[in-house]
């Protein structure tokens, strides 16, 4: 395989991030030490195929939280992958599994519960990342939840950890179920949803400046646990909120607490940006958007967003923007809507708006 002719999806002119790394290497060169004729294996936090297209020959099931990792995977496997974006959707015993360790280590944690159960005595479980993204967590997580490991020799910077299924399967603590004193909420949060088992400052800035006026819909694009838009629909309950996430387990969450908390209209949608929404049709665009892609950081996913946003955006639409004050999403707004004003600032993040003309 020419990893070379891998892509990174959305697809980018001039991309400058290769679709794999080191670690992608690891594992499919020690795959092909393994007999994996008739056994049964399992891809987890495959970033963008460079593991699941080697292994496509053969019985493969492939999990990922990830729309962007979905797309490319089927995109780089010419369709011939489908993956899985449900943890409950594993069905019986794998023989082989092989795990990219993910960033957010709660996540981490509840794939580890549900290999537990997925997997049994003889199952070759294997991890693979960069070595300066380990942590001591992530081993203590894999000794808690599947017994004693061994890891290879390092190269390239990146690191094979070994194990097999020695313990018996803990009581799952994914989904939490928490109350937020300070909005006097209770909500349901997936283990790969950012904040995690709090309400996140910016978040909580973000919502004393919803924008009041007349909005038939509303979009809460990137929408994680997706308070701010359940903020939105109490604030305007005649609107029609439509939620949109790249993580399954974020529309996942953002249902929930929807349903749970209002019974006024929303919709929900796993998606990368709103790419798929129709042009012309949102009011209102609400966005918290996130700076890094597993351990990449930079603005080009909040940039996705913007561009989409004033697509989707009728004339005289508006979007307001909640960031950290040193991203300068006032910059990337100004230069795609043409203006963009600061609505509210304080010491870490700004609030901007912009409007579609």
């Amino acid at each position: 395989m020419d990893y070379s002719d891998l892509i990174r999806y959305p697809i980018r002119k001039n991309e400058s991030l290769q679709a794999w790394n080191a670690a992608d290497e690891l594992i499919v060169e020690y795959s092909k030490t393994l007999n994996l004729l008739n056994k049964r294996v399992l891809v987890i936090n495959d970033f963008f195929g460079a593991i699941s297209c080697y292994l496509n020959v053969i019985d493969l099931t492939t999990y990922t939280d990830s729309y962007v990792s979905s797309k490319s995977i089927e995109i780089n496997s010419d369709n011939q992958v489908k993956p899985i974006n449900d943890l409950d959707l594993l069905e019986g015993k794998y023989d082989f599994v092989f795990i990219q360790i993910p960033k957010n280590l709660n996540y981490f944690e509840d794939i580890l519960q549900h290999v537990n159960d997925h997997s049994h005595d003889q199952s070759q479980i294997v991890f693979g990342a960069m070595i300066k993204h380990l942590s001591k967590k992530a081993f203590s997580l894999i000794e808690l939840n599947l017994g004693q490991l061994s890891t290879s020799l390092a190269k390239k910077k990146a690191r094979l950890i070994f194990a097999k299924n020695q313990l018996s399967l803990r009581k799952n603590k994914y989904p939490q179920d928490i109350y937020l004193e300070d909005i006097n909420k209770n909500i349901r949060v997936e283990s790969n949803v950012f904040s995690g088992s709090k309400l996140d400052i910016g978040t909580r800035y973000f919502f004393d400046f919803i924008p009041e006026g007349e909005f038939d819909k509303i979009l809460d694009i990137g929408c994680g646990n997706g308070l701010i838009g359940v903020k939105a629909s109490e604030l305007h309950p005649k609107a029609t909120v439509i939620f949109t996430d790249e993580s399954a387990m974020a529309i996942k969450s953002a249902e929930y607490n929807f349903r749970t908390l209002s019974t006024n209209q929303a919709e929900f949608y796993w998606t990368n940006c709103y790419e798929d929404g129709d042009d012309d049709t949102i009011d209102l665009v609400l966005c918290n958007p996130p700076f890094h892609q597993n351990h990449t950081i930079g603005t080009h996913i909040a940039e996705g967003m913007f561009k989409n946003a004033k697509r989707v955006l009728k004339q005289g639409g508006i979007m307001r923007v909640i960031g950290n004050r040193h991203l300068k999403y006032h910059l990337a707004l100004k230069r795609i809507f043409g203006s963009s004003q600061i609505v509210s600032s304080n010491k870490k993040f700004m609030i901007i708006e912009s409007m579609k003309k």
